[in-house]
């Protein structure tokens, strides 16, 4: 078995406050702005609506639970990568983080530069190319923050983690305050579907992705067994309890079908409530949570690069550690690059739709060796135990399966493709090895 501190050597100077707001501020992108939209054309019920956002919730926490468990069993830079390799072997660690780099983690970040300058071309109009040099720009400047210190990024994420909820919370507030005429919606299940819950609550789990991103950092984390699962725990429920609490809102102030037929759902309300300016408000509100994405993907996914390479299995540079800054600085650097390039060749979108299918694959699995190493792995001191096991992980497997199945029956092609992705590791994996050993004899 692998060391589990082997990447470990980044400094924990990262607290519960840090820990909480990359959870959060990863997790609340734009998705509680639009998936509303794409719910109430399935459901036509609010009662069917908060159920299915109740139902993904508690999925999301299931997932985030086990997270919990693997983290604070093994606290080290790179989490998923670590827990995939130490359940189940250096091969499928390496395709987890192959895929990360290739496409997944990349594509999500030039796709949050693109949306940032979509929102903030509500303020100032940008031609075709302008638009794609400030996603760039974006890009650079996230890069340079987390490139330059760990406590640096960290502080942004908390900062604009901060602005995103308040600025929710006087969306949800205005619309609770409202003394306007209030929407008349359905309470009853009326016509329902399994198909069309199914879809909703896919779309809702969607909107709630994000929290294993935090496990990414756990070897920068202080108190790894206290803070890592309440970081985990509090930020998933919490962010549970506001997305409720929006769909709440909305549905105050906006009927089923006006929500429905609004692709722009946060905006409609604001704008009923709070007048022009609601718009240019909730337009601020989504610019803000972006940054707060788009900075916690570069104070994460690149330590999962890094411990890639701790172990040999990538390019050494990524394993580096900035002797000023102490952060894997080239790892940092290297995403950035990567995403640029996505970003101009426009295949990011695509790309991030095939990477759907290989990141809810990784889940299944990770999740499936919280199972593992509790047959093979030492309980660490003071490590969390997952609440409701083995009940809570079958669960969060089941739906997994669901989703994937779904995924593959609904959209072949993406689903395919995100698996020829997995698979063309393979043997990337094996060179990668070889070499390693050819090198290790010289």
């Amino acid at each position: 078995m692998s060391d589990p501190g082997a990447a470990s050597d980044l400094p924990r100077s990262l607290g519960l406050a840090d820990a909480l707001a990359i959870v959060v501020g990863i997790v609340i992108g734009a998705g509680i702005f639009i998936v509303p939209n794409l719910v109430a054309r399935e459901l036509h019920s609010a009662t069917l609506i908060l159920v299915a956002w109740i139902v993904a919730g508690v999925v999301s926490f299931f997932g985030a639970l086990a997270c919990a468990e693997l983290g604070t069993t093994l606290p080290a830079s790179g989490g998923q990568y670590v827990f995939l390799r130490e359940a189940w072997g250096p091969l499928v660690g390496f395709l987890c983080g192959w895929s990360m780099f290739l496409v997944a983690r990349t594509a999500q970040v030039a796709w949050m530069a693109v949306t940032f300058v979509l929102y903030g071309s509500y303020f100032v109009p940008l031609s075709l190319w302008l638009a794609k040099l400030v996603g760039l720009v974006a890009i650079a400047v996230f890069a340079i923050i987390n490139y330059r210190g760990v406590a640096f990024g960290a502080a942004v994420q908390k900062l604009f983690t901060s602005a995103k909820v308040i600025g929710l919370l006087v969306i949800i507030g205005s619309a609770f305050l409202w003394h306007g005429k209030v929407a008349q919606l359905s309470g009853g299940a009326g016509h329902f579907s399994f198909s069309s819950f199914g879809v909703a609550v896919i779309a809702c789990v969607l909107a709630y992705d994000g929290w294993i991103q935090m496990t990414f950092v756990a070897g920068e984390i202080r108190e790894p067994q206290r803070n890592i699962f309440l970081a985990l725990a509090l930020g998933t429920g919490g962010c549970i309890v506001i997305y409720l609490l929006a769909n709440v809102a909305y549905m105050r102030v906006l009927s089923l079908a006006d929500i429905a037929a609004s692709e722009h759902v946060a905006a409609s309300v604001a704008q009923r409530v709070l007048g022009p300016i609601g718009g240019a408000a909730v337009a601020l509100i989504i610019l803000v949570s972006i940054i707060g994405t788009l900075n916690g993907c570069f104070l994460t996914s690149p330590r999962l690069y890094f411990a890639q390479a701790r172990d040999g299995l990538f390019l050494r540079q990524f394993g580096e550690i900035h002797p000023r800054f102490k952060t894997p600085h080239f790892a940092i650097a290297a995403q950035a690059v990567w995403a640029a390039a996505l970003l101009l060749s426009g295949s990011y979108e695509t790309l991030l739709d095939y990477a759907m299918f290989a990141l809810w694959l990784s889940y299944g699995v990770m999740v499936a060796g919280v199972i593992v190493l509790r047959r093979t792995h030492p309980q660490a001191p003071g490590a969390y135990r997952m609440w409701g096991y083995p009940v809570t992980p079958i669960l969060f497997l089941v739906f997994t399966a669901a989703f994937l199945v779904n995924m593959l029956i609904t959209r072949p092609v993406p689903s395919i493709a995100g698996l020829l992705l997995i698979v063309s590791g393979i043997p990337v994996y094996f060179i990668w090895v070889r070499k390693r050993a050819a090198s290790a004899l010289v």
